[in-house]
């Protein structure tokens, strides 16, 4: 996080400055005090969200007597799929909704009020609201998630390397929120009571709102109105509310048992339909948008890295699935000599560790690659991002048979996966929404960050549908499964890899 160039003059609507020295006495970037108040929020908004991630799969799979669901791990993970995938697709209306009705605060408001509900709603030891939980859930991540980004956006008119800072100092609190949330509610969860554990989750909600509301002074005018208010407001309204009683009665059906629904059979249907519709949205965009030959190669561009994207989460996101599972089932997590017992969901937090330690590094590796003309290309990045996500499976490979033929395995099995992911994270993640920005045709952009949203929405929805046959009834296929994952990621990764200096010509201009 530097700058080279002089501090531009506070332009934004913020009430105050925070100074973060960043270049000793030589260059003092000024950041409106806004940033804290958005930093916090976030950091405690991703505290819940991966504190009550870190829980999700176990609870479902623990027996009713020790207070779980008792459900199959299969089952479970399909559920853990669809609602991890239902955050990400619910970012898409929750941006319309801020955007035309709410204003972005407002909608980080309403999306913080429902989060809190939700967790407070998982904390209720009935199984039969459970699901009420997690609708709520998607629902308030969905209106909170996007607009905070945008609100962080919306504290720098000017641009250039100050906003560049700012989100970086706004990632830092995800990253802090993500590596403390499963400190705690994992503590309590798998210590005390699973519900105590959800419990956490919502007043660390609570207190994000809190200190939002204290605040928000701070943010001067900004998101108070929506950008493109539209002239049928009215329409708007009936469309949105419509839209949440259809929703709402569907919910009110599944928890009162009049409709069930198989949830594996739901994931996969709900993947069918996501790819199909993006499928459908590049072919349109390829034959019926008018594009120039440059638009469609570019365009051409998007679908493989479409795809890659895709692969590369149905891989990492099974750290809160199958890999959560292993940690429980199969990691020897009682350390003797110390006298002391590693709990299953801190596991969680080393990934958001390891970023906030590897990201800095990985920044300044770009910068020298660059500066020798030896930075990789775009999709050379994506090539070695799904590479280094093999590699990970590869240690979960030899993890697992050893697992299974002597028992529970050293703690350090798991870390090495996890680090091996973060880094290729850290090839593709960082990269993943910028590349669309700058390869979509300028009257396509918004529609294809939503598209984009589909391919992690996917990836999410495939990595629940695997871990349930990792785990569970299927245990002795564990290695083979996971030598699987690594022979798709390693294939997919050498092919891109070759084909990369082809691609980059199909995207000249674009780094």
């Amino acid at each position: 996080m530097s700058s080279h160039a002089n501090p531009p003059d506070n332009q934004g609507p913020d009430h105050g400055q925070v100074h973060v020295d960043i270049q000793g006495d030589e260059s003092v970037i000024s950041h409106p005090r806004g940033l804290a108040t958005l930093f916090f929020t976030e950091m405690w908004e991703r505290l819940s969200f991966y504190g009550m991630r870190a829980l999700l799969v176990l609870f479902m799979v623990d027996s009713v007597k020790n207070g779980g669901l008792g459900l199959t791990d299969e089952v479970a993970t399909a559920i853990y799929g669809l609602y991890t995938a239902g955050v990400y697709l619910s970012a898409l209306p929750g941006g319309w909704v801020a955007d035309r009705l709410l204003g972005a605060r407002r909608a980080v408001w309403v999306g913080g009020i429902l989060i809190t509900i939700g967790h407070f709603v998982l904390a209720v030891p009935r199984s039969d609201v459970f699901f009420f939980g997690l609708f709520l859930l998607v629902l308030g991540t969905g209106l909170l998630k996007p607009n905070i980004s945008t609100l962080v956006g919306q504290l720098y008119p000017e641009g250039g390397a100050r906003r560049d800072s700012g989100f970086t100092i706004f990632y830092m609190g995800i990253n802090l929120g993500a590596m403390v949330g499963p400190l705690i509610c994992s503590y309590l969860g798998e210590e005390l009571n699973w519900h105590y554990g959800f419990t956490a989750a919502g007043v660390g909600m609570a207190l994000g709102l809190l200190q939002f509301y204290l605040t928000q002074q701070h943010l001067g005018e900004i998101g108070l109105t929506p950008t493109r208010k539209a002239e049928s407001t009215r329409k708007d309204w009936l469309i949105l509310n419509s839209c949440l009683g259809v929703l709402c009665l569907l919910v009110v059906l599944v928890m009162s048992r009049v409709i069930t629904i198989d949830p594996v059979w739901l994931a996969n249907q709900s993947a069918i339909v996501i790819a199909l519709l993006a499928v459908a949205y590049f072919a349109w965009a390829f034959l019926f948008a008018g594009l120039d030959l440059v638009e469609q190669k570019r365009l051409g561009v998007i679908a493989v890295l479409f795809v890659v994207s895709a692969l590369f989460w149905a891989g990492y996101e099974q750290a809160g699935s199958s890999l959560n599972l292993f940690a429980e089932r199969h990691t020897q997590r009682m350390l003797p000599a110390l006298g002391f017992e590693i709990k299953t969901g801190w596991f969680q937090s080393f990934s958001a560790g390891a970023v906030i330690v590897l990201a800095p590094v990985m920044a300044i590796l770009w910068v020298k690659l660059s500066k020798r003309g030896i930075s990789p290309s775009l999709p050379a990045k994506f090539a070695v991002a799904l590479l280094i996500l093999a590699a990970g499976f590869l240690v979960m490979v030899f993890a697992s048979r050893r697992a299974l033929s002597e028992g529970p395995v050293w703690p350090t099995w798991l870390m090495a996966t996890y680090l091996l992911h973060v880094l290729g994270e850290l090839c593709l993640s960082p990269v993943g929404l910028s590349s669309v920005t700058k390869l979509a045709p300028q009257r396509l952009v918004g529609q294809m960050m939503g598209v984009w949203f589909l391919a992690t929405s996917l990836g999410n929805l495939l990595a629940g549908l695997f871990a349930g046959k990792v785990s569970g009834d299927s245990i002795q296929w564990m290695p083979d499964r996971y030598l699987l994952v690594v022979a798709i990621l390693s294939a997919a990764g050498v092919v891109l890899l070759f084909c990369s200096r082809r691609i980059q010509r199909l995207m000249p201009g674009v780094d």
